[in-house]
C-alpha cells in the first residue's frame, strides 16, 4: 500500500484523528508502517485507547481511501499527506495538522513562517470595510505577499478577488470538499485561486467544519488581519487560531459602538498590531520591499539571513542555526549595519 493510500486510511479511521495520526508517523516513522504495526507495538503508542486500536487496519477504510484516491485523479484534485516533502511546513504549527488535504489549483510553497496574510471579517460588511479590505488585500499582493481567507461572503471574497485583480496568488481554506465551492456564487471566483480542505470530496458545508478552516487559514498565515467582525464572530476563532501558532494578529479599528467594530477592539486591546494599511502589516512584519534576490553574503550571514522568513528574536535565530549566542548576535548586527536585516519591536529582527 503506497503512503498515501496509507494516510488516506489512517484519515477514514474511526476514533483516529489528527492528534492520533502525527502521534503514529512520529511513533513509526510513516503511515505505512503504522499499518504495518503489530497490537502490542501500537498499545506502546502514548494517547491510543481500545476503540481506536480495534478500528486500525480495519478494510473499510483501506476500501474507502482507495476509492477517493481514484476519485481526485479522476477530477484533477492532488492529496498530499502529512509525510508528503510537499505537505506545506506552514501547518506543522499546528498541534493537529490534517493528515491529508485535498487541493485544487497550483499550491506555492508555504515555508514555516509563510510570506503570506490570512484576511478575515464578517459576511455583512460595511462598504467602508469592503474598500479598506480592497487597498489592503491589492497592497499586499504588490509586494508579494500571499492573501489567505476562507471564500466566504463578504471580507474573505473581496480580499480574494482583489488579489486575483493584483496578479496575485490567493489560497482559500474551505469547510467543505474543495469540489463543493460554498457559496454558490464564488463558483466563478474558485478557478482562479488555490483551494484546500481537510475534508473529502463532496463533503457539504457544515457549521463544525468552520472553525476548524479558520485553524487552517491562520497557520498557513504569518500573521491574520481582522477587518470587521463581532465579539462572537468566525474572525475571531482565526485571531485566537494565529495566537495559538505563534503567528501575529491585526486589527482593524472601526466606529465606537459599532458592534461589528467589537471584535477588532477587543483584539487591539489584548495587544493586536493596529492596521489601517498594507503598510501597518508590512513594516510589522518586515516585509517593506518584495522577496531580495540571493544576497552575496558571507557563510554565518547567509545562513542567518535565510532563517529571517519571518520576525525573529536572537534566540530564535541561535536555535535556528546552531550558533553560539556572541556568533549569532555579532553577524545580526553585521546585517542590520549593511541594512539588508532591521531591528524591530521586542526584540525581533527581520529583512528589509
Amino acid at each position: 500500500m503506497s503512503e498515501t493510500l496509507s494516510l488516506l486510511s489512517l484519515k477514514f479511521t474511526p476514533q483516529v484523528g489528527n492528534v492520533r495520526v502525527r502521534r503514529l508517523i512520529e511513533h513509526f516513522g510513516s503511515a505505512r508502517e503504522v499499518l504495518k504495526a503489530s497490537l502490542s507495538d501500537l498499545k506502546g503508542v502514548e494517547g491510543l485507547d481500545a476503540r481506536a486500536l480495534q478500528h486500525l487496519g480495519a478494510s473499510e477504510a483501506a476500501n474507502r481511501a482507495a476509492l477517493e484516491v481514484d476519485r481526485a485523479r479522476k477530477v484533477g484534485v492532488r492529496l498530499l499527506g502529512l509525510t508528503d516533502p510537499e505537505y506545506p511546513a506552514a501547518l506543522r504549527a499546528l498541534t493537529d495538522p490534517p493528515a491529508m488535504l485535498w487541493v485544487r489549483g497550483d499550491l506555492p510553497v508555504l515555508d514555516t513562517v509563510p510570506r503570506a496574510i490570512g484576511i478575515v471579517g464578517t459576511r455583512k460588511c460595511s462598504a467602508w470595510a469592503v474598500q479598506l479590505t480592497r487597498t489592503l488585500s491589492r497592497d499586499l499582493t504588490l509586494a508579494g505577499v500571499m492573501v489567505v481567507s476562507g471564500l466566504a461572503r463578504g471580507i474573505d471574497t473581496v480580499a480574494h478577488q482583489a488579489c486575483i485583480e493584483a496578479g496575485g496568488v490567493t489560497v482559500a481554506a474551505l469547510g467543505s470538499g474543495v469540489d463543493n465551492i460554498y457559496p454558490p456564487e464564488n463558483r466563478k471566483l474558485a478557478p482562479h485561486m488555490v483551494l484546500i480542505s481537510e475534508h473529502p470530496l463532496g463533503t457539504r458545508p457544515m457549521a463544525h467544519h468552520f472553525p476548524e478552516r479558520n485553524r487552517l487559514i491562520a497557520a498557513l498565515s504569518a500573521g491574520s488581519v481582522v477587518v470587521e467582525g463581532e465579539v462572537t464572530s468566525g474572525s475571531m476563532i482565526t485571531a485566537h487560531a494565529a495566537l495559538e501558532c505563534g503567528r501575529t494578529v491585526f486589527a482593524v479599528p472601526g466606529r465606537s459602538g459599532d458592534p461589528l467594530a467589537s471584535g477588532p477592539h477587543k483584539l487591539l486591546r489584548e495587544g493586536a498590531v493596529l492596521t489601517e494599511s498594507a503598510e501597518d502589516i508590512l513594516l510589522e512584519l518586515g516585509w517593506r520591499t518584495p522577496p531580495r534576490a540571493q544576497l552575496d553574503l558571507p557563510e554565518e550571514q547567509a545562513q542567518i539571513y535565510a532563517t529571517l522568513d519571518g520576525p525573529r528574536t536572537l534566540d530564535d535565530v541561535v536555535v535556528l542555526t546552531g550558533m553560539d549566542v556572541g556568533t549569532a548576535q555579532v553577524n545580526l548586527m553585521m546585517l542590520a549595519l549593511s541594512g539588508v536585516v532591521m531591528e524591530l519591536s521586542g526584540g525581533r529582527y527581520a529583512r528589509t
